[in-house]
């Protein structure tokens, strides 16, 4: 089959001017030549809308840029949802950038397989381009993934919004929860639900940089919309047609919920919010009836998750789960 299909490409933009021009520059480059890129400016205070209009005036039949009052990720994500023309929608977030064949390798396989979502690999890169580690998502399973009978997937994938392409189809009646943090985690599982089957590449398509002023490195009460994310899948997965695989519900609590959670709580510096946050933790596993000894029996890819963790982690989790916040507190 001709790979016709329309790829929109959501890009929102925050103050991100040194790096905007380089993410742009690898949506440029794409192989797929049936693109738009949909660049949504929200609010910036830099330059950053000076390097979006001269993009759009350089390449105006690739660009639909917007300018827009500053909502947040979720907000501007969703502007552009709504102002997206094509078959499938992705996302690359303004300081990421991506290989030149991502969206064609990942809109013929959506093609081929006639799925709804595609996946591919991440990888994280410094400010240099450096490599610093590759993420793989699936290992281990076919290309074309049956979710009747592969539904683990469910609970071991990672809901990043970058590394997916989507059929825009999936997005009919559900948008990013705006003004809420782990935005990613609240949606994507979502539109997992809606789907038949997935297709994967294991290919690393997507660079993930890490940068040290990230808002991803500011700790704060805002983890708590972990906890909150996972109740919102809870609900639709109740009423999905995957309802009755419990067992994957609960792993995905307890990876999202427990292990993410706790991943985040490492870095609260504040000693009275970090005791409040493993309160609503305790209370979110309660509910629940998650048990120490299902966290620690979890397996994620068939693996016991807890093992494969590295060292610090490790220790760290386990001190948590035997209730020595105290101890984790003179450690951290």
């Amino acid at each position: 089959m001709r790979n016709i299909a329309k790829v929109s490409v959501i890009v929102p933009v925050y103050n991100v001017e040194e790096y905007l021009g380089k993410c742009l520059d690898s949506l440029l480059n794409q192989t797929h030549k049936n693109i738009e890129i949909v660049v949504v400016n929200d609010g910036s205070t830099d330059h950053s809308e000076h390097v979006i209009q001269e993009y759009t005036r350089q390449y105006p039949d690739k660009i639909k840029s917007f300018s827009k009052e500053n909502g947040g990720l979720s907000d501007a994500r969703n502007y552009g949802i709504d102002r997206a023309t094509g078959d499938y929608i992705g996302f690359v977030d303004s300081d990421d950038y991506v290989s030149p064949s991502m969206f064609e390798e990942m809109t013929a396989l959506a093609l081929k397989h006639q799925c709804k979502m595609v996946i591919c690999n991440i990888q994280k890169v410094d400010q240099h381009g450096k490599i610093t580690q590759k993420l793989t998502q699936i290992p281990n399973m076919p290309e074309k993934i049956d979710l009747n009978s592969h539904f683990s997937v469910f609970s071991d994938v990672s809901y990043f919004a970058c590394n997916k392409l989507f059929s825009k189809d999936l997005f009919k009646d559900k948008r990013f929860k705006k003004a809420a943090h782990f935005e990613d985690i609240q949606l994507i599982p979502q539109l997992l639900l809606e789907c038949d089957t997935i297709a994967q590449t294991q290919n690393f398509h997507y660079q993930y940089l890490e940068r040290s002023d990230s808002i991803t490195k500011t700790h704060t009460e805002r983890g708590l919309d972990i906890l909150k994310a996972v109740e919102d899948v809870e609900i639709v997965f109740e009423n999905s047609r995957y309802a009755h695989k419990e067992k994957e519900l609960k792993n995905f609590q307890i990876f999202e919920g427990v292990y993410s959670f706790l991943a985040y709580l490492a870095f609260v510096k504040n000693e009275e919010l970090f005791y409040k946050m493993s309160e609503k933790l305790e209370d979110f596993r309660n509910r629940r009836n998650i048990k120490i000894k299902d966290i620690l029996q979890y397996s994620r890819f068939d693996k016991n998750y807890l093992l494969y963790l590295p060292l610090k982690k490790k220790i760290f989790y386990l001190l948590f789960f035997a209730g020595q916040q105290k101890l984790l507190r003179k450690i951290l």
